[in-house]
């Protein structure tokens, strides 16, 4: 009886599609694609993939950014659904977006030119295909309202950093100017951006003292504020 009750209704496809956000010379990026396949070829879009039958959503999602990255256990979250009955001119289509954070130095070169995927800068993005900018806007709105109380922008940052990096990035994500003092005030204050011993040679003239965040004594703190 209960396989009855489900044949009567339609069948269609279930995608993800992901937003991944980098962060280079002093600009928020995202990684697009010139789209290799039909329909729309040529144009630009997101990169994602079909959920497969076996297949959880999150673990769909994890997968196709591991084919695009080359990156395992990275910082994702779930944007929300988009499924506007005409949204894919290719077929009826569901898609569950999601965002994830990346740093670009460790994305393979390899695989960009595999899938055709160059990056962009957020505040100059080229027009995209079915409703991608509405998923980049949405993934945005949620990273703004993140990081100012949760540490996830230190997955956009190398391991080793300069606070001129750090509020750099700040910056670049809340789309604002910093007030240098105050954001430097802030960030001595937190027990989990710890100070090293090493010096930044390669991009500071003056030799600038590199930081690392420490994940252990953030979980003391839990949250904090900017």
């Amino acid at each position: 009886m209960s396989t009855i009750f489900y044949q009567q209704y339609p069948k269609f496809h279930v995608a993800v599609d992901c937003i991944i956000f980098g962060f280079k010379k002093c600009q928020l990026k995202v990684l697009l694609q010139k789209r290799p396949f039909e329909p729309r070829q040529g144009e630009w879009s997101l990169m994602g993939g079909f959920v497969n039958r076996d297949e959880d959503i999150d673990d769909a999602a994890k997968r196709v950014l591991r084919s695009l990255t080359g990156l395992h256990d990275l910082y994702m979250r779930q944007v929300g659904a988009f499924g506007s009955v005409h949204r894919d001119s290719g077929n009826r289509v569901v898609s569950i977006a999601y965002f994830a954070l990346v740093d670009i130095d460790n994305v393979s070169k390899e695989l960009n030119y595999q899938n055709s995927a160059y990056w962009e800068d957020v505040d100059h993005l080229p027009h995209l295909l079915f409703d991608h900018m509405e998923m980049i806007n949405k993934a945005l709105l949620c990273l703004r309202t993140l990081v100012p109380s949760r540490p996830v922008g230190f997955h956009l940052l190398p391991p080793l950093f300069t606070l001129t990096q750090l509020q750099q990035l700040y910056e670049a994500i809340l789309g604002e100017t910093i007030d240098k003092r105050n954001f430097r005030k802030r960030i001595n204050e937190m027990p989990f951006i710890e100070k090293t011993e090493e010096i930044d040679r390669k991009t500071s003239k003056r030799g600038a003292i590199l930081y690392r965040f420490n994940q252990l004594a953030y979980q003391d703190v839990k949250m904090f504020k900017l």
